[in-house]
């Protein structure tokens, strides 16, 4: 069993570039490469693997479907964490967590995933405008290669 400190590790070799796979409506496999990174859930601050997203396709499969896996590589090294997808965004509300908590959610996933900025009004200004999810996902089953 891989350690989610392992997957940070390996993440950070690689930019945290991560291939996140959802289910469609058909019972297909659709997947897209993110940013991802672990950082402590806002609500009881256990352990979470976590990305930002918007648009349709993940989304719409996530709020259906919520099982999803997460696969960070370096070279021939990869990690795998699989789990069930929380969504909190201005589409996605969170009890607990109000619009300047889920913006600094969004500052500490893009953080956590390698993610930095020069301006971070600008970044608050294009996540909002783009209505930008966080996707935390509490580790069921975490492995590697």
């Amino acid at each position: 069993m891989t350690t989610l400190k392992e997957v940070v590790d390996l993440g950070r070799r690689d930019s945290f570039l991560a291939v996140v796979s959802t289910l469609r409506p058909d019972g297909t496999i659709q997947s897209s490469v993110v940013n991802a990174g672990v950082l402590p859930h806002p609500m009881d601050h256990g352990d979470v693997v976590a990305f930002v997203t918007y648009g349709k396709t993940k989304l719409a499969n996530l709020r259906v479907r919520p099982q999803l896996s997460i696969t960070l590589r370096a070279g021939w090294q990869g990690a795998t964490v699989e789990g069930r997808a929380e969504l909190i965004g201005p589409d996605d509300p969170h009890p607990g967590l109000d619009g300047e908590k889920i913006r600094t959610l969004l500052r500490d996933v893009f953080s956590a995933a390698g993610g930095t900025h020069d301006d971070w009004d600008a970044y608050d200004k294009e996540m909002a405008h783009q209505r930008r999810t966080a996707v935390l996902v509490r580790p069921t089953r975490v492995y590697s290669n």
